[in-house]
């Protein structure tokens, strides 16, 4: 159950994190055994990832210690602090109870997946959307897929659809699918803006291995 906007405010105009009252009531027991807890706010940061999803530290820190930029959430008598660096990452999310009974902690609800191929990185593009995606698989995306034995490379352009076929490990892999959406079609939109969509032209039923078949 999602708290009630009248005891929930945010720092910001767009809540990034939304606490639940079971997670609010969960929240104050754990502080209650620190030193001063009135004085001390739950700090969220995204520290990496993990199968597919983002890993978090969670931690009391004082209120008073908060950045500028931290993103803060006002819970009933919590406050949530998350750091610039994180906001994004966790724009959506839910703090929230674990729905399997006897399971105990937090869990955060997250709509947000990282990039499989990681940090891509800034390129200087140059030439027509060919060039410039060619140039984007070369220095970016492959280094990345050569890491699982895979790679990716350019079928051609079709009044900017950009058709690619994945190779090596990625033929036929189980998360191919992921690694397209994800990874490699959400770094070919944002570093070549002439491009509107991004399709897999592979034949995953064919390879030593295929998923698809």
């Amino acid at each position: 159950m999602a708290l009630d906007t009248s005891t929930a405010e945010s720092a910001s105009e767009t809540t990034v994190l939304t606490v639940t009252d079971i997670a609010v009531e969960k929240v104050l027991e754990i502080r209650a055994d620190e030193d001063e807890p009135e004085t001390l706010g739950l700090r969220i940061e995204v520290i990496g990832s993990s199968g597919g999803d983002y890993t978090y530290d969670l931690a009391f820190s004082a209120l008073a210690d908060a950045a500028s930029d931290d993103d803060i959430t006002v819970a009933g008598e919590i406050s949530v602090m998350i750091p610039a660096n994180s906001i994004e990452k966790l724009t959506g999310s839910t703090l929230d109870l674990p729905s399997a009974a006897g399971q105990g902690g937090l869990v955060i609800r997250n709509p947000n997946r990282p990039n499989p191929l990681g940090d891509l990185g800034d390129l200087d593009l140059t030439g027509d959307v060919a060039d410039k995606v060619n140039q984007l698989l070369e220095a970016s995306i492959n280094p990345a897929l050569a890491s699982h034995d895979g790679s990716a490379a350019l079928v051609g352009v079709d009044d900017g659809i950009v058709y690619v076929t994945m190779g090596g490990g990625c033929q036929g892999c189980s998360m191919s699918a992921a690694t397209l959406s994800q990874g490699i079609k959400s770094a070919i939109l944002e570093a070549v803006p002439e491009v509107r969509d991004v399709v897999d032209a592979t034949d995953h039923s064919a390879g030593e291995n295929p998923f698809y078949s």
